[in-house]
């Protein structure tokens, strides 16, 4: 038999077990809203995801990052993608590293099909938005180091962030506000300007990105 608690809040999870599950809440929520979308445009969420990911990139990409960006086969995002190519909205072209290889890209429908996606989970952007600037800017931060402690044990999938970009120049401003430095535009960076997805991101060394982390994480 169990033994009643010694105090009402004995049994309550661990702080992190309860961030988990707020994140998990969150994304469910986003992932609704996301399925709604995708029922009324005749697509599913997966497929809704590659739209995203493909209007995030100047140059095609391949079928292989796709997959790996999803966490899925890839026959598994063949499948999803093949789909979209019948329904017209992404098209095949020539790798950029390879003009030899197949990659993709979206159609002129695709991107407008884009705008569409971020009404989806707009509801979402707006209690974000709520949030004073501060809390905003700490959430961020916060998010940023989990998703960098994932990464660096092989959980998260590569992303084109300041932290993985051979442009990054950690902790090189005296500045405590802003101590990290973007050598591609030549201008000092906060760490809630930090961005997850840069257009201009150009892989760097596994090594080096070990370190980034590890210097953001002190911040």
């Amino acid at each position: 038999m169990k033994k009643p608690a010694k105090h009402p809040w004995d049994e309550t999870p661990a702080t992190s077990e309860r961030i988990l599950d707020a994140i998990a809440r969150i994304a469910g929520v986003l992932r609704s809203g996301t399925w709604q979308f995708a029922t009324s445009e005749g697509l599913n969420p997966t497929q809704v995801d590659i739209i995203d990911m493909l209007a995030a990139r100047k140059d095609a990409v391949r079928l292989s990052w796709i997959a790996e960006q999803l966490g899925v086969s890839t026959a598994s995002a063949s499948d999803s993608v093949s789909s979209l190519t019948a329904k017209g909205l992404v098209e095949k072209a020539r790798a950029p590293d390879d003009g030899r290889a197949i990659a993709l890209r979206l159609t002129s429908d695709g991107h407008a099909l884009v705008k569409k996606i971020a009404g989806a989970t707009g509801f979402a952007s707006e209690a974000i938005a709520q949030l004073s600037p501060a809390a905003q800017e700490q959430t961020f931060t916060n998010l940023l180091n989990l998703i960098g402690t994932l990464q660096q044990a092989e959980h998260f999938p590569d992303i084109r962030a300041c932290v993985t970009c051979a442009h990054f120049m950690p902790d090189r401003h005296e500045d405590v506000l802003a101590p990290h430095h973007c050598a591609l535009v030549d201008a000092p960076l906060r760490k809630e300007q930090l961005r997850l997805d840069c257009p201009e991101h150009q892989q760097t060394a596994n090594n080096i990105i070990r370190n980034n982390w590890k210097k953001i994480e002190m911040k």
